[in-house]
């Protein structure tokens, strides 16, 4: 019996060859979501070690595209977390993310957990649609696939803050998944995988959305999935055709702060912030 697995998925072989197409045919590009994926009771006990990260020394994000809470790694992972991740960065589960994606390339899991961990947001939170850094700061290997794991018991519609997946015109949601507790989503990430969940989370002041984000990473990737005209160590935020919301926030200039951010090595942010802190 597999510990972290529940019975239904357990063989990840079998899973990876029953859903493989249906991954590769997802719209509006490959990606799939599994109810009820893991072991319950193992999902129980991380999310009893999940801490309150406005509480955390966690990095805080609050500007109008994002509005949200991230941990540091492995800073603030219980026991049970930092085995539940382990696992998912495990021969076994490489291997059958190798197989439902379709990938060529060896992919490889991130020890660094760069980005990636412990992610929260509270009432009014909110992550605008976004294609991800293509190229991990670290090991400058090329991201590849994201797996998200949901947290979140009793969550109702109303609530919002939905997964959504978007066309490559910025046109139309094609995919929105809710974040439930136990939930899994994975998606291919390209330079033209839009997602996110654009709008205020309206749940509860005393209730937040919780997940759990890895990254995976191959040497290389096809030509097809990469833009040559967009940086590929940073975020890049688009705006939905038509919103007046992201309109009015994609239309304001760019401060000149952003622009250094975006055209700068992470390497040399990284040693200017040192020193400045001296």
């Amino acid at each position: 019996m597999n510990k972290y697995l529940s019975a239904e998925y357990a063989d990840l072989k079998a899973v990876a060859a029953n859903f493989k197409q249906q991954y590769q045919e997802g719209d509006p590009y490959p990606h799939i979501s599994f109810k009820n994926f893991f072991n319950e009771e193992m999902l129980g006990e991380v999310l009893a070690e999940f801490p309150d990260l406005s509480k955390k020394d966690a990095i805080k994000f609050d500007n109008p595209k994002e509005r949200k809470l991230a941990g540091k790694g492995e800073l603030f992972f219980g026991e049970k977390t930092k085995d539940f991740m382990r696992y998912l960065n495990s021969e076994p589960f490489l291997q059958f993310l190798q197989e439902i994606c379709s990938i060529n390339e060896t992919i490889i899991g991130d020890p660094y957990f760069h980005g990636a961990g412990l992610h929260e947001i509270k009432r009014g939170g909110l992550l605008k649609l976004h294609a991800d850094f293509a190229k991990h700061p670290i090991i400058d290997l090329d991201r590849r696939i994201n797996v998200l794991v949901y947290l979140n018991k009793d969550w109702k519609e109303e609530y919002g803050g939905h997964f959504e997946l978007w066309d490559k015109d910025m046109k139309a949601c094609r995919k929105k998944i809710l974040p439930e507790f136990n939930t899994l989503a994975m998606f291919n990430t390209t330079d033209f995988s839009f997602h996110g969940h654009p709008d205020p989370l309206n749940c509860p002041e005393e209730r937040s959305r919780k997940s759990m984000a890895l990254y995976y990473y191959s040497n290389g990737r096809p030509a097809s999935e990469i833009d040559p005209h967009r940086a590929k160590h940073t975020t890049a935020f688009v705006g939905r055709k038509g919103n007046e919301v992201d309109k009015e926030i994609f239309s304001n200039r760019v401060s000149l702060k952003e622009i250094v951010r975006d055209i700068t090595p992470p390497i040399i942010l990284k040693a200017a912030k040192a020193i400045l802190k001296k």
